[in-house]
């Protein structure tokens, strides 16, 4: 990891740009990674044509984790429903500019997972793959 990407960690981790819980929602979803206990849940309110206008993430987790969610919600604000279902795991990867190990990846991967589970309306994490979404 270069000094920058690390950086960019440390600063979302540390001063998340959208960490909160928005009341009223009009999309939510939870999950967490039970192997090292991450947890993460995002908030969208969407407008009529189905385009987000605010997002945010609450949840516990290592910086990588946290780092992914801040920059992932911040990405998705203004795109369409249908916009965020074609979101992959390179999309993430390249929000947080580096390469991760196997362990590291499912950290960073579980906010796309989340924002999945909360667009596709999944009611149970475990319907949600990102294999092909």
């Amino acid at each position: 990891m270069d000094d920058l990407s690390r950086q960019l960690i440390i600063e979302r981790y540390k001063y998340p740009l959208y960490r909160g819980i928005l009341e009223p929602h009009d999309i939510t979803f939870a999950d967490e990674n039970p192997v090292c206990g991450d947890h993460i849940r995002i908030d969208l309110r969407v407008d009529e044509e189905g385009r987000v206008t605010e997002a945010a993430f609450s949840g516990e987790g290592c910086s990588v984790s946290q780092a992914s969610a801040d920059l992932l919600v911040e990405s998705i604000i203004g795109k369409t429903v249908d916009e965020i279902k074609q979101l992959t795991k390179d999309d993430v990867l390249d929000l947080l500019r580096l390469e991760l190990g196997p362990v590291r990846l499912k950290c960073a991967l579980l906010p796309l997972k989340v924002l999945k589970g909360g667009v596709y309306g999944l009611q149970n994490a475990d319907e949600v793959s990102l294999d092909e979404r």
